[in-house]
């Protein structure tokens, strides 16, 4: 494979991106694809992108679900983005509180880099895609390109990150992916 196709890695955040933002879910059938998400990760893997997902999952470390759970929700998306026709290459998850300050919640890098270790990808060549602050600032720590999903004009988000790129949702991503290929 050579390093052009190893690097063509979009990097996702799970809640508020792909699926519909539950706050702790601790049910895998509560997973519900957003608009426009399944189409947009049909569409980047249909573009020879490898699709990874990192996200915080505090509601482990807060007690409020358990390890084993997490790893069902995660083994319900990934049926789920088989379904609408793409594939998942990994997701990995911070399990801890914010007070905690562990060196895997995002912003931090460790997963992105665990996951570019594991992977074989360059941390800077991908494309970080989310909707909250961390998942910018994330990409901005390695280098990469940053897309923030954002359902609001940036002036109304009060303190959003500047990202590279701005979309309504994934789909929209996509397409901006797209046009920078």
């Amino acid at each position: 494979m050579s390093a052009e196709v190893r690097n063509k890695v979009v990097v996702l955040d799970r809640d508020g991106t792909i699926v519909i933002d539950r706050e702790y879910l601790a049910d895998p059938a509560g997973l519900e694809f957003l608009p426009g998400a399944a189409e947009g990760l049909r569409r980047l893997h249909q573009r020879g992108y490898r699709l990874v997902v990192i996200s915080n999952q505090s509601g482990v470390g807060r007690g409020l679900f358990s390890q084993r759970r997490l790893d069902e929700i995660n083994r319900r998306l990934l049926q789920m983005v088989h379904s609408a026709g793409a594939e998942i290459a990994g997701i990995y998850c911070c399990p801890h509180r914010p007070d905690e300050n562990c060196d895997c919640r995002k912003p931090q890098v460790r997963l992105l880099q665990d996951a570019a270790r594991e992977l074989g990808f360059e941390a800077r060549a991908t494309i970080v895609v989310g909707d909250q602050a961390s998942d910018i600032e994330l990409g901005w720590r390695v280098g990469a390109t940053t897309v923030l999903i954002a359902d609001a004009p940036l002036k109304d988000r009060g303190t959003a990150p500047c990202a590279d790129f701005v979309a309504g949702d994934l789909l929209q991503a996509a397409v901006i992916i797209e046009g920078l290929e």
